[in-house]
């Protein structure tokens, strides 16, 4: 198979499954390659997202891995079938960047999404006129055909909360996103409209965190916990910067984040609260 210099998010899940498997298994690269007949360096690339894996080697590793239970064979062949499968956003691939795109194969994957934002409405949650506001704001030389390439990724991603099996989608809010300006009142307004409506979605799970409380002291940017539906696989946080992105995969990277989600869960109003905060919000702009 050839070399990919540039593993996606989907590829490196898999590469890492199989990477766990073969350690806990108490296996060498050399007893893998020994199995697979085939030179040490392939199973280096293939645990390394360089080097996709055809299904009959799959199985073989799962064998010498003593991955006997149906339903787990099962969810790690599903996996590697989606590490190769394109969806809705390969579309945009010329047209958004690339990092986004990978962004959204991997959010398209999630089955729980943690999402915790310090200063702007979440994607998901976003209205397309206050991302057109927001583009404008932060690309101000976008080009109207980039604007609206951005609103319909944004629109795609939105399904996600709608499809047969939808997202369960838990978002805290830093109170200050909900006073924080992005186009005219009217914009906004119907912006905080629409997350009262949003959040009263049977999976959608709303929740401000008040100015006041000192746990915003740990608000350092907003960051993303994605949980998957297999049991197979461990989470992923994701975390951006105006000039990069960040996965963290690592289980001690995991559990720092996800303690930070629990601590914020806890200080954060509750769902009845947070919307009479949004409700503060909608009147002050009023």
């Amino acid at each position: 198979m050839p070399i990919n210099s540039n593993p996606t998010i989907r590829q490196r899940r898999l590469a890492r499954r199989l990477r766990e498997l073969r350690t806990a298994a108490g296996l060498t690269h050399a007893d893998a390659a020994q199995v697979l007949g085939s030179a040490e360096s392939k199973v280096g690339r293939i645990e390394n997202g360089q080097s996709g894996i055809r299904l009959p080697d799959l199985r073989a590793l799962m064998d010498a891995y003593g991955v006997t239970i149906p339903a787990t064979r099962k969810e790690i062949e599903q996996l590697s079938r989606e590490a190769k499968q394109k969806g809705w956003w390969s579309h945009y691939t010329n047209a958004v960047d690339s990092a986004y795109a990978a962004y959204v194969a991997v959010e398209w994957d999630a089955a729980e999404l943690y999402d915790v934002e310090t200063s702007l409405v979440p994607g998901l949650l976003q209205t397309p006129a206050y991302t057109r506001a927001l583009i404008e704001l932060q690309a101000p030389d976008s080009t109207t055909e980039h604007v609206e390439t951005q609103i319909n990724v944004r629109s795609e991603r939105r399904k996600i909360l709608t499809r047969e099996n939808p997202l369960q989608l838990w978002v805290i809010l830093a109170e200050s996103a909900l006073h924080h300006r992005v186009g005219s009142s009217k914009v906004m307004k119907a912006q905080l409209e629409a997350l009262i409506e949003d959040s009263r979605q049977p999976n959608v799970q709303l929740q401000v965190l008040p100015r006041e409380d000192p746990m915003n002291a740990c608000l350092f940017g907003p960051f993303v916990i994605m949980s998957f539906p297999t049991s197979v696989e461990t989470d992923i946080i994701y975390t951006e910067s105006p000039t990069s992105t960040v996965y963290y995969e690592e289980a001690a990277d995991v559990e720092t984040y996800t303690t930070l989600f629990r601590r914020l869960n806890m200080a954060a109003a509750n769902v009845s609260k947070s919307r009479a905060l949004i409700m503060d919000a909608i009147k002050e702009v009023e």
